[in-house]
């Protein structure tokens, strides 16, 4: 009994059976010529609707507030135009867009959203605000981790931003960095309690904590028609509240009017650097 010969491989075209000519495809590779890839990825629109870099999920937040009582548009456009993640640890991240304020480290919080645009908002009815339809020029004090100088810097001509711990006055550079808002955003390592006189005065001025009384260089440093919010104690000592003053100008000069508004709670005001 003869042996049948195996077939080996590959066989030499003449011994291949004919087939159907089949349609023409696209060559098939495992990665796209770089000029073409390129080309794709100027074509390719940027993703929405899905994880924190969604507008969409800054949109909702910015709605859950409207519906709490922020009214200012101007406010609650900035505020959807921040992306709060970025300025929290990334184990937070996914609390970012709740109305809650956060730890930062050293004993600070990130604001909720809602004080921050309460706060905001407030400054945005001051004289000045009114009629330029901007804050112009804005002294923070305490810059914890950046995220209210950002929403600030949105509706202002410049913000001149104050942090004595160093770690976040560190922290906030990188983020604020990172977004490209250092431009608009002068960040000062220094005490609060005394403003920086150097690039006053203000036409508006906020504070992120709050002492028995306010310090006289934040009074010294607001401009005629500025207006200055700052959580304060209340009186009889029992918890905060915010207080605005507004440098009202009239005919024979200019005063100081105080008005005392909702409770709050905010940590204390200190002194010095660390």
């Amino acid at each position: 009994m003869s042996e049948v010969p195996k077939r080996r491989f590959p066989l030499p075209l003449d011994k291949l059976g004919s087939q159907p000519a089949r349609p023409a495809r696209e060559l098939l590779r495992p990665q796209r010529p770089l000029h073409q890839a390129a080309q794709d990825a100027a074509r390719r629109s940027a993703p929405s609707g899905l994880g924190l870099d969604s507008a969409g999920v800054r949109l909702r937040m910015v709605q859950r507030l409207q519906r709490e009582g922020l009214k200012d548009e101007r406010v609650l456009q900035a505020l959807a135009s921040v992306p709060r993640h970025e300025f929290v640890d990334s184990a937070l991240a996914i609390q970012a867009y709740e109305d809650t304020s956060l730890p930062i480290g050293h004993g600070q919080t990130i604001s909720k959203p809602s004080v921050v645009g309460r706060m905001i908002e407030l400054l945005m009815a001051g004289t000045t605000a009114r009629s330029a339809g901007q804050l112009g020029r804005v002294l923070e004090i305490g810059t914890g981790c950046g995220y209210q100088a950002a929403v600030l810097a949105a509706l202002s001509r410049q913000v001149v931003s104050i942090e004595r711990l160093r770690p976040l006055h560190d922290k906030a550079q990188g983020h604020l960095q990172g977004l490209g808002l250092l431009r608009q955003i002068r960040l000062i390592y220094g005490d609060g309690r005394l403003g920086h006189a150097g690039a006053g005065p203000y036409d508006a001025i906020i504070a992120a904590a709050g002492g028995e009384d306010l310090p006289e260089p934040w009074l010294t440093q607001l401009a005629p028609g500025g207006r200055l919010v700052a959580p304060m104690q209340a009186p009889g000592g029992r918890g905060q509240v915010l207080v605005v003053v507004d440098h009202v100008v009239e005919a024979g000069g200019s005063r100081l009017v105080r008005t005392v508004h909702e409770p709050v709670l905010f940590v204390p005001l200190k002194s010095g650097v660390m």
